[in-house]
């Protein structure tokens, strides 16, 4: 019976880790899409009006920006805490401050109530959503890939990569909803903060199932070695795996820029250059996620059986095809074909979302794996997801309104992401609770993550 019971329990402990997980990523991803949104929208008249439209548009675009820019520093200190202290700590805490400043944020008094202050607070609020974001993200990763087995890691992951996708059909909902039962000068006033205050529900939740998850098994097996007590995670994870995060940062530059140009870039091209209404910009960017939602579980679950790194190349061959076509299927203004080339390219851009967390755990040692993974992870959102919007609205001014010059930066930084797929090596099945000094220490398998080629496999 003992024995019996021990199997159901490690069952129930992964599904409340993979549970715990995704309802953290749900949170980050609804505030964030709801942020995006409203910044090409709502957000220019209401804290930057003293500009044109274009600079108020820069302006606000900038704010999302800055919330991206923030997350490398979270990523740096709950990285290195998470490596020290363990995953389960660092999840109460980033779970807790994305929600209060998101609540905050739906408090938050225009440039008409205070004038400057509205853009600086604004400013301040998004940098606390960045910090706890970078560690939220990478945190709730690792919560569930290392609770789960080794042949399910892909799964988990894909289930983690249908958050940003569901989140996004539920914030669009909302606004859309919103937006269609008030009159704009409502809408304008405060219906546009009733989503931000009501995301801290999803705080209380996620903070109560968080308790009841145990730390990772391959937590708990370092912990028990020496490494976790005399190691430096960000220095060795700098020092040793350098390599590695740079390899997996410049992967997620391409999937990262392209998700930004249609999250955001898209919706704003859609309802001020074709001049088409914002419901039907919002009904396009959920039928997209529709197909993201798909997309996501596909990857994981199609990494399981061949592997991260074919499923990863599938996917990046499919968005950088779709660049070149893209912005003429949305001149067409036809809702059909716009839908279609939108879930087309969302679709595939979270199909290597969905496997990303895997891809990255996999990557790194236990001892370093949050600080190298969350790293990576921010960096490419810093370098190329958070300055997208505001570049591709810069190239469309300077290139007289034609998309190209976006297409050719993302087709770019898509390049640059395939190399990376196609020069690395497999990491599917790895023990990821190795300790040995080979995989802690030295880090002298950089990119394998400590195993592959070696007979290390589970």
């Amino acid at each position: 019976m003992i024995q019996d019971a021990q199997p159901g329990a490690q069952a129930a402990m992964r599904t409340r880790a993979v549970t715990a997980a995704a309802i953290g990523t749900a949170l980050e991803w609804f505030d964030f899409t709801l942020y995006g949104a409203l910044a090409a929208t709502i957000l220019p008249r209401l804290f930057f009006p003293s500009m044109d439209p274009t600079s108020a548009l820069l302006a606000s675009l900038a704010t999302f920006g800055v919330g991206l820019a923030a997350r490398p520093l979270g990523a740096i200190i709950c990285g290195h805490l998470g490596d020290k202290l363990g995953r389960r700590n660092l999840m109460l805490g980033t779970v807790t401050v994305m929600g209060l400043a998101s609540m905050a944020m739906g408090l938050l008094p225009t440039y008409a109530s205070i004038g400057v202050w509205a853009p600086v607070m604004l400013v301040l609020l998004r940098i606390l959503q960045g910090f706890a974001l970078g560690g939220e993200s990478t945190g709730a990763q690792l919560m569930a890939i290392e609770h789960a087995s080794a042949d399910k890691r892909g799964k988990y992951s894909g289930l983690l990569g249908l958050c940003s996708p569901l989140s996004q059909i539920m914030a669009n909902g909302v606004l859309l909803l919103l937006s269609s039962v008030m009159s704009a000068q409502a809408f304008d006033s405060y219906g546009w903060r009733i989503p931000f205050v009501l995301s801290f529900i999803l705080v209380i939740v996620g903070v109560y199932i968080r308790l009841r998850v145990s730390e990772t098994p391959a937590f708990e097996a370092l912990r028990e070695t020496e490494v976790v007590h005399v190691g430096s995670p960000l220095r060795d994870a700098l020092h040793l795996h350098w390599r590695t995060v740079l390899r997996w940062m410049l992967f997620f530059c391409g999937p990262a820029a392209i998700f930004y140009l249609i999250v955001v870039f898209s919706l704003s091209y859609i309802t001020k250059t074709l001049a088409i209404p914002k419901q039907t910009g919002f009904l396009l960017l959920m039928g997209a996620n529709v197909c993201a939602i798909v997309g996501a579980l596909a990857g994981g679950m199609l990494s399981d059986r061949i592997g991260r790194k074919k499923a990863l190349a599938i996917g990046s061959s499919a968005t950088l095809l779709m660049l070149f076509f893209y912005f003429q299927i949305l001149d067409t203004k036809s809702f059909l074909p716009m839908l279609a080339a939108m879930g087309f390219f969302l679709g595939f851009t979270q199909f290597q979302s969905g496997i990303q967390p895997v891809a990255f755990a996999e990557a790194f040692p236990t001892n370093v794996r949050y600080s190298g993974s969350a790293l990576a992870y921010t960096g490419a959102n810093l370098v190329a997801g958070g300055p997208m919007p505001v570049l591709a609205v810069w190239l469309f001014a300077v290139c007289n309104g034609s998309p190209w010059g976006v297409v050719a930066v993302c087709v770019v930084f898509n390049v640059i992401s395939l190399v990376m797929i196609l020069t690395a090596r497999e990491t599917r099945g790895i023990d990821m609770n190795r300790t040995d000094s080979a995989a802690v220490v030295t880090g002298e398998a950089d990119f394998a993550a400590a195993g592959v080629g070696n007979g290390h496999r589970t």
